[in-house]
């Protein structure tokens, strides 16, 4: 027989929550801000407004609007960086996870071969036992 196999039986999920730094927290928290329909939704609400303010009301931007270009210009230059950091973050979550199914096969599949063996043990007997009951009624026909 080979060694026990230990599967990890901890939730890889929790474990990688509780361990993350306050600036991976932050990227996770944008990242999934940005990816909503809700900011989607708010950006244009604010294009919108600045645009209407600076046409209708007091032109502090006035068309065509240079500030909020410098603005979106800086924004998305920041959004890539974080959507940067954020999928830096989910290769490693990938390559733990797939560690961490490797570990958990690895285990498994060493549980059923000792499994296997324990049956052909068991197939083993049974035939031996088989050959006996054989032998014995081949001694004594009449006993049945």
């Amino acid at each position: 027989m080979t060694e026990p196999a230990h599967r990890p039986t901890e939730n890889w999920h929790s474990v990688q929550r509780e361990n993350l730094t306050r600036g991976e927290k932050a990227a996770d928290w944008l990242r999934n801000g940005m990816g909503s329909w809700l900011f989607v939704g708010g950006f244009g609400v604010v294009m919108i407004a600045w645009a209407v303010a600076n046409v209708v009301g007091y032109a502090w931007d006035p068309y065509p609007f240079i500030l909020l270009n410098l603005f979106l210009s800086m924004l998305a230059g920041l959004q890539g960086a974080i959507l940067l950091i954020a999928a830096k973050r989910q290769d490693a979550i990938a390559a733990a996870l797939a560690q961490h199914d490797y570990e958990t096969n690895t285990a498994a599949k060493r549980e059923i071969e000792e499994l296997m063996e324990i049956n052909r043990t068991q197939l083993a007997i049974l035939q031996e036992l088989r050959e006996r009951d054989a032998a014995q009624r081949a001694l004594s026909p009449n006993r049945d």
